[in-house]
């Protein structure tokens, strides 16, 4: 994967500190699919939910903090319309992510304009939606990201509602915590636990500068057998 920003490569900076790594830097070096390479090595196999949650609104990176909520299906008035996904948002911290568990239901189109120009408010920085969103024109144009199986135009009023916030959800079984690390681009969606943030950040942050050298010698001519056999790193 070409890079804008490379780790650094003097002496001892390849083995950054995770805790040196801020979400910036992250951001701007790593990527969904070398922090699933890093989690499987740590023996996490199943962090990424195989779930089509394409970016739909123009920007095609995310990486960030989780903020859960978990939503459900309804077929009567709601007397309390809106109640908790409005605490939700208006709860969010910065750099957080919305987390929308709605078990992939496409009954109503969950997240739109308004709860993203509530939530960057509170320092929100994009949605995850196991479901549907819309107003995804007016979200392009605001720039926020969000990654989400489709469209609805429909209002979730009487339709969706959350049910609980900031609690332990899934997206196709794979678990999401709010504090969670959560990358997400066009090859996916990767969370990382943090009972092994710092370790799994430090060998993806490893694994990019091994990639990068390795890169550098395929490109200088090198054969890709050559340079997996001195590098270990393809």
């Amino acid at each position: 994967m070409s890079l804008t920003t490379k780790p650094p490569t003097s002496t001892g900076n390849a083995a950054h500190e995770a805790s040196d790594i801020s979400l910036k830097l992250m951001r701007d070096v790593l990527y969904s699919a070398v922090v699933a390479d890093a989690l499987d090595a740590l023996g996490y196999p199943h962090q990424s939910p195989r779930l089509s949650l394409p970016p739909l609104t123009g920007v095609r990176s995310l990486v960030g903090r989780c903020k859960t909520t978990l939503w459900a299906d309804m077929a009567h008035k709601d007397p309390k319309p809106y109640e908790l996904e409005l605490l939700a948002v208006d709860s969010c911290k910065a750099d957080d992510i919305l987390i929308a568990a709605a078990g992939g239901s496409m009954r109503s189109g969950i997240w739109g304009e308004l709860l993203s120009t509530a939530a960057r408010n509170s320092g929100c920085i994009g949605a995850i939606v196991d479901g549907a969103v819309r107003d995804v024109a007016k979200m392009t144009a605001m720039g926020f990201p969000v990654f989400a199986r489709g469209t609805c135009l429909y209002d979730s009023l009487n339709r969706q509602r959350v049910i609980d916030v900031d609690v332990p959800v899934e997206l196709d079984g794979v678990r999401f915590c709010s504090g969670d690390l959560v990358f997400a681009d066009e090859d996916g969606v990767v969370v990382v636990p943090q009972t092994v943030e710092r370790e799994a950040i430090r060998r993806a942050w490893e694994k990019v500068h091994a990639e990068n050298i390795t890169r550098d010698a395929i490109r200088a001519g090198s054969k890709a057998m050559a340079a997996y056999q001195k590098y270990g790193v393809l």
